[in-house]
């Protein structure tokens, strides 16, 4: 995610400098934005490996992180209000983790669609920020066992918090930089129910692209 943040001061310093002699397309009620972006998907998880009868088997989740393209999509409802939707794929690692044992027993990729509503301010400056507030489905498919386990992990809904800025640059295009708190819970069931664990993922989804307004 440290590249993620790189990439993204880097855009914005770039934008900002550039900007200022260019004419730019406003924010505006009616418009409609697609921007594609770099993501940075970084679960913040945690989760102890139980036995069926509850007891700790000293062991916990470990869930690793993945960078992806993915897609927004922005329609804007007034000149300050819009409603975003995001789409992406990612891959993620799950490992089991506690004392000298360190095993991996699980790959799945994760469809984490976002809609969101969105509050911006300055909708007819350069430097527009915002704040959103939405859903979010988690699916898990594709997934492959290792290591003698059989894990199996179930769908859901959460809720997610956002803020981003976007610097509009010339024209109808513009540098968007956008951040994401995902909170979300999914119950892993092991090996047919000889273990479990109720893992709380909460991803980071941290995003740069760049932006054109219809």
């Amino acid at each position: 995610m440290k590249a993620a943040y790189c990439i993204a001061a880097s855009l914005l310093a770039l934008a900002t400098g550039h900007a200022s002699a260019q004419d730019f397309t406003p924010k505006a009620k009616g418009q409609f934005i697609i921007t594609t972006r770099v993501t940075s998907v970084a679960p913040e998880e945690t989760g102890d490996i139980l036995t069926a009868a509850g007891a700790d088997s000293g062991l916990d989740v470990k869930v690793s992180d993945d960078t992806i393209p993915s897609l927004g999509f922005t329609y804007f409802l007034t000149d300050h209000v819009a409603v975003e939707a995001i789409l992406g794929t990612s891959k993620h690692e799950v490992r089991a983790v506690g004392g000298a044992t360190d095993v991996k027993v699980h790959s799945t990729y994760v469809l984490p669609p976002v809609v969101s509503v969105q509050y911006h301010f300055n909708p007819k400056g350069r430097v527009s920020p915002y704040v959103g507030a939405g859903v979010n489905a988690m699916i898990f498919y594709n997934d492959k066992n290792y290591n003698g386990f059989d894990v199996k992990l179930d769908n859901g809904v959460g809720y997610a918090l956002q803020a981003g800025v976007d610097v509009a640059v010339k024209g109808k295009w513009s540098v968007n930089v956008d951040a994401k708190k995902v909170f979300f819970d999914t119950d892993a069931d092991i090996n047919k129910g000889a273990l479990k664990s109720d893992v709380t993922l909460d991803p980071w989804v941290v995003s740069v692209g760049v932006g054109y307004r219809f």
